[in-house]
C-alpha cells in the first residue's frame, strides 16, 4: 500500500487562512487568498472599491462602472515563515466592449511545491507536485445609473496528492463556483465645501457543488463566503489633489458542518449542503477544536476588515489597515501597510503583512501586482 503525505499538504494550506473553525471542514481555501495588492494593502477590504480589474475577486458588480481594458499580475512568496518554496500568482484582465459592459476574466494558481511519495516501511517510492489552479469570467452590468449587479463562473481544480491511502485511490478533485454581487455607488456630495462619495457592495462568491479527491461518497464543500463592504472618498483640499478613502468590510464563510455523534469526547460530524448552508449558517453551531467541542457564536462568524487609502493626484497612493478574526474563527490579527504608484498607463502595488502574533505563518507577507491600463 502506498502511503502519500496528504498531511503535508494539508499543513500547508490550512495556515492560508488560519481559520480553525471554518477551513477544517472546506477543500481549496486559496479561493479565499485576497490577489491584489491594493486592497490587502488596505486590510483585505475591496467589496465597495472595486473600481479595476480585480474586482473580479472582491465584487463583479464593480465591472459595471468601469469602461477600460486593465491587464493585472500579483506575485507572493506564500508562507514565507515556513521557507517552503511555496508561491502564489494572479493574472487578471478586463475589457470593455460598448453597449454591452466590461467582461473580465482570471486564472489564479497556487504552487505548493514536490512532495514525497512513501511505501509503510518510508522507502521512497516516488515524487510528486501539488498544486491548485482556478480560472473563470466575470461580468457586471448596471441597474441604473447608481446600482450593478454582477456574476462570475469559474473552474477549480486540486491537485494535492496521486496513487492511494488507505485502499483509497486519490485523484485531483475539480468544481466549479459562482459569485452573484452587487455594488450601489452615490452620485458625488458636497459635504462642507469638499466633494465626497459612498459606496456600499456585497459579493457571495463560490457557490457550487463540493469537491471530492477520493473514491468514496465523501466531498469537501467549496469556501462559500459572503462579504459586505462600504468605502467613503472625500477629497482632503478643495482642487481635488489629495483624496483619502477609508473602507471597511465584513466577512463569513457560508459553510457547516452539524454534529451527528452523541459522544461528547469523540464527535461526528457531517457537512452541510451549500444550499442548505447559505440559509441555516447563521447561527451558533458546535465544533470539536481538537480537544473539545465548543460552541462559535455568529459574532465570533464574522471576520472584519477595515482600511485607509490616501492618493495624491492620482500619482501616489498610502495604504493601511487592520484585520480581525476572533480566537475561535481563525485568530488571524493583523496590520497591513501599502503603497502604489501610477504612470501613464503602467502601475505597481505593494503589500505587506505585520501580524500581531509571534510566529505566525503569514507574518512578512509582501504582494506585488503589476497592471496596465488600456483606456
Amino acid at each position: 500500500m502506498k502511503k502519500i503525505f496528504i498531511t503535508l499538504a494539508a499543513i500547508m494550506l490550512l495556515p492560508i487562512l488560519s481559520v480553525q473553525a471554518q477551513v477544517g471542514i472546506t477543500a481549496v481555501p486559496f479561493l479565499q487568498i485576497e490577489p491584489d495588492s491594493r486592497a490587502t494593502g488596505m486590510g483585505n477590504t475591496g467589496v465597495a472599491v472595486a473600481d479595476n480589474a480585480s474586482a473580479i475577486f472582491w465584487n463583479p458588480a464593480g465591472l459595471a462602472f468601469q469602461n477600460q481594458n486593465q491587464i493585472s499580475v500579483t506575485h507572493a512568496n506564500w508562507l514565507p515563515a515556513f521557507n517552503a518554496d511555496l508561491f502564489y500568482d494572479y493574472l487578471v484582465g478586463t475589457y470593455y466592449v460598448d453597449g454591452i459592459g466590461t467582461i473580465g476574466g482570471h486564472i489564479t494558481f497556487l504552487n505548493l511545491g514536490e512532495q514525497i511519495r512513501t511505501d509503510e516501511t518510508g522507502l521512497e517510492l516516488g515524487r510528486f507536485n501539488s498544486f491548485e489552479i482556478s480560472a473563470g469570467l466575470s461580468y457586471g452590468f448596471q441597474i441604473s445609473d447608481n446600482f450593478s449587479l454582477g456574476t462570475g463562473l469559474r473552474y477549480i481544480y486540486s491537485s494535492l496528492a496521486d496513487g492511494s491511502v488507505s485502499g483509497q485511490e486519490i485523484s485531483p478533485g475539480s468544481s466549479v463556483g459562482i459569485d452573484l454581487a452587487g455594488l450601489y455607488k452615490t452620485n458625488p456630495f458636497q459635504l462642507g465645501n469638499r466633494q465626497a462619495s459612498f459606496n456600499a457592495g456585497f459579493n457571495l462568491s463560490n457557490i457550487g457543488p463540493g469537491i471530492q479527491y477520493t473514491d468514496n461518497a465523501q466531498k469537501d464543500p467549496l469556501p462559500t463566503i459572503m462579504r459586505l463592504g462600504w468605502a467613503y472618498t472625500m477629497d482632503i483640499d478643495a482642487n481635488g489633489i489629495n483624496t483619502l478613502t477609508l473602507s471597511n468590510d465584513i466577512s463569513k464563510i457560508m459553510a457547516r458542518n452539524e454534529r451527528v455523534g452523541t459522544d461528547p469526547d469523540s464527535p461526528e460530524y457531517e457537512t452541510m449542503g451549500v444550499m442548505e448552508a447559505l440559509f441555516n449558517s447563521w447561527g451558533s453551531y458546535e465544533r470539536f477544536n481538537g480537544t473539545e467541542t465548543v460552541d462559535v457564536s455568529l459574532g465570533q462568524q464574522l471576520m472584519y476588515g477595515f482600511g485607509l487609502e490616501y492618493w495624491y493626484d492620482e500619482l501616489f497612493a498610502l495604504r493601511s489597515g487592520y484585520y480581525y478574526e476572533h480566537p475561535e474563527n481563525g485568530n488571524r490579527e493583523f496590520i497591513t501597510l501599502g503603497a502604489g504608484l501610477r504612470y501613464n498607463i503602467f502601475g505597481v502595488d505593494f503589500s505587506y503583512i505585520y501580524t500581531l502574533e509571534d510566529d505566525h505563518p503569514l507574518a512578512n507577507t509582501i504582494r506585488l501586482s503589476v497592471l496596465m491600463n488600456f483606456r
